[in-house]
């Protein structure tokens, strides 16, 4: 049997994809973090790049199609399940929909050495980011010459007794330039493409993603989908109805 080259150069592509996403996205620790945000060099006119990702589909999280206006068969199948009239069928079509987070591009005060990071955050971090940049008094953040530094604290589930961290931002009130070294000024100038370290899969690789899914064990099923979209959690049995039932079955096979 002759090996197969083409799943080995797509096995590399994927490990350098992720090798680049470990070191090119910013994951702020709990603690307090001094943060600038810095233009786009690939859209100089937003700085908010927007980016829709499926959370319940395998182990780990896969881009959307839906991010540039492309078709998406997972969410072509959660739609179906939505239709069928069913409760449960349309809790699962909820949680099968891409949810957006946004990224912005900064640089980490103390180490400017390492370059350009990508911050994903939130709809409440960016509504309040938005709104400082909205506000006259503050204006454009990323400003390089007239910009202020944005302070980031994150506070653990442990720290505040929750079942998750929580993230606030200080805009600092000073204004000041971004950098006065040349060398951090190149770097801003190479930062990476946003879709370089997210790569946009194909619709017949979603289709295969799916299709994996359904048929996984009643066990993974149940932990993908530990916390739903109204952060309840349903049990094995539940979960195991949801996604054997017949309405369920029946859109799968439309789909496909």
């Amino acid at each position: 049997m002759a090996i197969n080259l083409d799943a080995i150069k797509n096995r590399l592509s994927s490990l350098k994809n992720t090798n680049n996403r470990v070191s090119n996205i910013w994951k702020p620790e709990p603690g307090e973090h001094q943060i600038r945000i810095v233009p786009y060099v690939h859209n100089l006119e937003n700085p908010f790049i927007d980016l829709y990702f499926h959370y319940n589909i395998g182990k780990r999280s896969i881009l959307s199609p839906v991010t540039y206006g492309r078709p998406d068969p997972i969410l072509e199948f959660a739609e179906k399940l939505k239709q069928t009239g069913d409760k449960e069928d349309w809790l699962m079509g909820r949680k099968l929909e891409p949810k957006m987070r946004t990224y912005l591009p900064v640089i980490i005060r103390g180490q400017e050495s390492e370059g350009v990071k990508f911050w994903g955050f939130g709809k409440m971090i960016y509504e309040e980011l938005l709104t400082f940049f909205a506000d006259e008094d503050y204006g454009d953040l990323s400003d390089p010459k007239n910009g202020r530094d944005i302070v980031v604290t994150v506070k653990s589930a442990e720290e505040i007794g929750k079942s998750y961290a929580e993230t606030s931002i200080r805009v600092k009130p000073k204004q000041t330039p971004l950098t006065e070294n040349p060398a951090v000024l190149e770097k801003v100038k190479q930062q990476p493409k946003i879709n370089e370290l997210y790569p946009e899969p194909t619709y017949d690789e979603l289709k295969s993603q799916l299709q994996t899914w359904m048929g996984t064990t009643h066990e993974d099923v149940v932990k993908s989908s530990t916390n739903n979209t109204y952060g309840k959690t349903s049990n094995s049995e539940e979960h195991t109805k949801a996604v054997t039932s017949s309405t369920v079955a029946s859109s799968f096979d439309d789909l496909f």
